[in-house]
């Protein structure tokens, strides 16, 4: 180990940069977060450089770094973008006994700056002794998606209990802040710090109660693990007991950690499934014992996700629970032919439909559907292809209006099926798709289309 990590309490101590140009300004919206006295000295400022001074955020000298300048600091920049520069500041710095950074100069530094994931008071660094800034960035994003981002308020309200928990044996109270960071925590921190401190005290007057089960309403997306949102990642990788679909890819399972249950309550069409009363008492059930439940659902959990029903069984049994959204495939799937869902001069209005529902065909307003420029996604609408068409031509829709269709929304399976309204059925019946469909109407794939899925393979 070259470099050897620490955190520097800069509170009321001098930092000095040299350079008032973008380099120092990519250093600036750092050191800005620390509560150091900064001293921006260089020629032909920033906007931002001017703005943050402006506001008194630093002191500003737009001038070269001189000797004076470096005395009583406690770290230097050389951040001007120009080697001699840089050095004469590094120098300056040195003889003031300051340590000296200087921009993407290695052998010139003293030290490195680290990339930082920043939950105040609570701070990840994060280094690679320069040989890989790439992977730093890399790992930071993983750590990111770990720590929810109300993490640091948190900190800062649990700060205030520490006193009172350290009465807990020591497992109790990894238990007990485990639960309040991660679980409890969280929740009830989205009615406001104040609920947040009533649930901590509410915590403490349980003492070593059993633990409160809880239920996360999670969107998985279209597929693609990486269009998970953060929230949903970091909640898998919590979670004891992970209920999904049918939909929601095994490598969005394997984010899931190891010891976690999986169970598949795949609803299939036309074919064998889970009734919706038997997942909502396992959900029940598995919170009721305690446990952290993430229920997975494809795509978005309040688009034809039958959430309301499941929202109804848990507050029913008094399980405390939290949605998070996904994005729905209808977003994917226009990513996927390169369009819009709207357009000006096209359409004002955008349709979420399903191709049929409990009492079979879903029936809606053809007329409006059947215009000019109207537009829409169809869930779940393969087998109602030959039911769509018939409605819509019907009341009007031209033969020949664009219908794509895109199986397998974003994965790398995915395959774009562009026809006409009134080849739909065909088209679906000699691709014969095993995998989700959505079908997009009245949008055509750009031309360009297949520069997306090029792109997407090159990711």
């Amino acid at each position: 180990m070259r470099h050897y990590p620490l955190f520097i309490d800069l509170r009321g101590r001098r930092v000095v940069v040299a350079g008032a140009g973008a380099v120092a300004v990519a250093k600036l919206r750092l050191l800005l977060k620390t509560e150091a006295d900064l001293l921006v000295c260089g020629r032909d400022p920033a906007p931002e450089v001017r703005t943050w001074a402006a506001e008194g955020r630093l002191a500003l000298a737009d001038r070269d770094l001189a000797p004076v300048d470096a005395v009583g600091a406690a770290l230097v920049y050389g951040a001007t973008g120009e080697s001699e520069s840089d050095a004469r500041a590094a120098a300056f710095g040195r003889a003031a006994g300051a340590l000296v950074n200087i921009v993407d100069d290695l052998e010139g530094s003293d030290f490195l700056t680290p990339a930082i994931v920043d939950r105040d008071p609570v701070t990840v660094a994060i280094g690679t002794e320069g040989a890989a800034p790439v992977l730093a960035r890399k790992i930071k994003a993983e750590v990111e998606a770990l720590l929810p981002a109300t993490l640091g308020r948190l900190t800062r309200i649990g700060q205030g209990f520490r006193t009172r928990v350290e009465a807990l044996d020591s497992a109790a109270r990894r238990a007990f802040w485990t639960r309040f960071y991660f679980e409890r925590g969280p929740l009830a921190l989205q009615a406001g710090e104040e609920a947040a401190r009533g649930e901590l005290s509410a915590m403490l007057a349980e003492g070593e109660a059993a633990r409160e089960g809880v239920v996360h309403l999670v969107g998985a997306g279209p597929g693609d693990p990486e269009l998970l949102t953060l929230k949903a990642r970091r909640l898998l990788h919590d979670a004891d007991v992970v209920v999904h679909d049918r939909l929601v890819p095994q490598p969005i399972l394997e984010l899931a950690r190891r010891e976690a249950r999986i169970v598949e309550v795949g609803k299939t069409p036309f074919g064998r499934a889970w009734k919706q009363a038997d997942i909502n008492a396992l959900l029940v059930a598995e919170a009721g014992a305690g446990r952290t439940v993430v229920r997975l659902k494809g795509g978005d959990p309040a688009v034809f996700g039958r959430l309301d029903e499941e929202i109804e069984a848990l507050e029913a049994a008094g399980i405390r629970y939290g949605i998070v959204p996904g994005i729905t495939s209808a977003s994917a799937g226009a990513a996927a032919i390169g369009q819009s869902l709207t357009r000006r001069g096209r359409n004002s209005a955008f349709r979420i439909l399903t191709g049929h529902d409990v009492e079979g065909f879903a029936e809606h307003d053809w007329r409006e559907l059947a215009r000019p420029g109207a537009t829409a996604a169809v869930y779940m609408g393969v087998r109602a292809s030959t039911f769509l068409r018939g409605r819509l031509l019907m009341h009007g829709a031209p033969a020949d209006t664009p219908v794509t269709a895109v199986e397998n929304a974003s994965r790398p399976e995915q395959r774009v099926i562009a026809t006409t309204l009134i080849d739909l059925p065909k088209a679906l019946a000699e691709a014969a798709p095993a995998g989700p469909v959505l079908i997009l109407y009245g949008l055509a794939p750009r031309a360009a289309a297949n520069v997306f899925g090029e792109l997407r393979e090159a990711l």
